[in-house]
């Protein structure tokens, strides 16, 4: 499925279950213009593939990722808009894939890959990770989709904070302003984002592809139109074998087995 890459280590499992690992760890997995192109055109390939079931996004050598490699931004030989405008790209085609999205976050997850995390459906981080819009303390704004998610995540005045001083913070700290859904051992992590992972893949890849959608879009939708979305959705939930499926395993007090269709 996946073409062999140069910063990426991706694995897909018995399950269904996509693992991309982020592999630069003597950079503390920074993100280079080569792992920009690969996990973008990563997330164009999941999502062209409905087979694949769920996804985790994950560092290798102890660190999630601590952002863009700016030692090799003028590597491109790029003006920097053509360059953002890729960077751009990327966080667009993470948003646009339609399966469940887990990012496993241990150690340091900083400026864009901080919005990286940010930009995934769940986020489980080891007790020890952190989280930083370091982008101030470099002289840059924030990029990779956080002038988008942080307000919408924290609210306004919380994310103006978050990106203007640029501070450090520790998974609960993160936790507790909702930037992270759940915090555990790290000696526990893994276990415990197989077990969601699990989960999800085991679930309706339709109607899971539909609430995500739903979700995402309730931000720019009016009431009015966030319930014909919903009627829209639901229609076609019941037109497929999977709600059919789940309403029989209901009746017969068993538990369902969804295919995708």
């Amino acid at each position: 499925m996946f073409a062999r890459m140069e910063t990426l280590e991706i694995v897909r499992s018995d399950e269904a279950i996509v693992t991309i690992t982020l592999n630069r760890p003597r950079r503390k997995n920074a993100m280079n213009p080569a792992m920009f192109r690969e996990l973008r055109q990563a997330f164009r390939d999941l999502s062209a593939d409905p087979s694949v079931r769920a996804v985790v996004i994950t560092g290798a050598g102890g660190d999630f990722c601590s952002g863009a490699d700016l030692a090799q931004v003028d590597d491109t030989g790029m003006h920097v808009l053509p360059w953002m405008r890729q960077v751009g790209e990327c966080c667009a085609a993470l948003h646009a894939v339609p399966q469940p999205v887990i990012a496993k976050v241990v150690g340091v997850a900083a400026g864009a890959g901080a919005n990286l995390a940010l930009g995934c459906d769940l986020i489980v981080a080891s007790d020890d990770a952190r989280f930083s819009e370091i982008f101030a303390r470099r002289g840059l704004s924030v990029d990779f989709g956080g002038s988008w998610l942080l307000p919408r995540l924290v609210g306004l005045h919380k994310a103006k904070e978050l990106a203007l001083f640029a501070d450090i913070l520790s998974a609960a700290e993160a936790q507790d302003i909702g930037l992270v859904n759940r915090v555990v051992p790290r000696d526990d992590i893994d276990a415990f984002v197989d077990d969601w992972a699990r989960r999800l893949a085991s679930g309706p890849p339709l109607a899971l592809s539909s609430t995500k959608r739903l979700l995402n879009a309730s931000f720019t939708m009016t009431m009015e139109e966030a319930v014909e979305a919903e009627a829209l959705a639901q229609t076609a939930n019941f037109g497929t074998q999977d709600t059919i499926e789940a309403i029989a395993a209901f009746v017969q007090k068993r538990e369902p087995v969804f295919r995708g269709s």
